[in-house]
């Protein structure tokens, strides 16, 4: 049996709303990228600097996702880091000029789309008086933040941390600690719902959490779990979250 939770932290990304890893490239960032750097870049070499670079970078994530407190990235960091490497200066600066409104474009998918059942768990959560958080890796927290609010979501939760917003990462205890502190309820009282087993439920032990739930995505069985990553519960969806809300009243 869980503890009876008193608030949920939620993943974005696999719990909230699918967002699959081999999503489309967004529409007009080339296009963005061109722009800014005039004539210096052509489309083949931004085009392969996009590509290389969101490999490069992922594969950054998996190796401070090894670190016990994982730092960050800001904006400009990973745009100087990961994608303008051996660019002309004038091409690299233009493009870190405008990091932030680059890394909401990159981020931002169309395939975004709310998972099954999670409409009902937020409603079961709301009507037992939890408050809710989201606790996220990402490049801009802006783009999640705003997709929540064109699907009539936003303000079901009572904050949202991001990552390169709080300058720490999963599984990084900090961002829990933050949330809960954020909405006044005790870690320990927490749920944490995630579907990273890297990721989410080494967070959720090491901030003390007071229960770790792995709701599967496709991501999920591609990664390596980490020695803490073992979860209490795992469901499918947000139709078996709710059931497992149902079972705590």
């Amino acid at each position: 049996m869980l503890p009876t939770p008193h608030a949920l932290l939620l993943d974005f990304g696999g719990v909230l709303v699918d967002a699959p890893a081999r999503s489309p490239q967004p529409t007009g960032l080339v296009d963005r990228l061109r722009e800014l750097t005039g004539d210096r870049m052509t489309v083949e070499a931004i085009t392969r600097s996009l590509t290389d670079g969101r490999r490069a970078y992922a594969a950054w994530r998996d190796r401070v996702g090894e670190q016990d407190r994982p730092r960050e990235y800001g904006h400009r960091q990973v745009w100087q880091e990961f994608i303008t490497v051996g660019w002309p200066a004038e091409a690299r600066d233009a493009v870190l000029d405008q990091a932030t409104p680059l890394s909401y474009q990159w981020t931002r998918r169309p395939d975004w789309a709310v998972r099954p059942g999670i409409r009902e768990a937020l409603t079961t959560a709301a009507e037992a008086g939890l408050p809710l958080a989201i606790v996220s890796n990402t490049l801009c927290g802006a783009a999640h933040r705003d997709f929540l609010a064109e699907v009539g979501l936003g303000d079901r939760f009572a904050v949202q941390i991001y990552s390169d917003e709080a300058g720490v990462r999963k599984p990084n205890p900090e961002v829990a600690w933050l949330a809960a502190q954020a909405i006044g309820v005790p870690v320990e009282r927490c749920w944490f719902v995630g579907d990273s087993p890297a990721r989410d439920v080494p967070c959720a032990r090491r901030a003390g959490a007071g229960a770790a739930v792995l709701m599967v995505s496709e991501r999920t069985a591609r990664e390596r779990g980490l020695p803490d990553g073992v979860p209490d519960v795992t469901v499918e969806d947000g139709h078996g979250l709710r059931r497992l809300l149902d079972q705590a009243k």
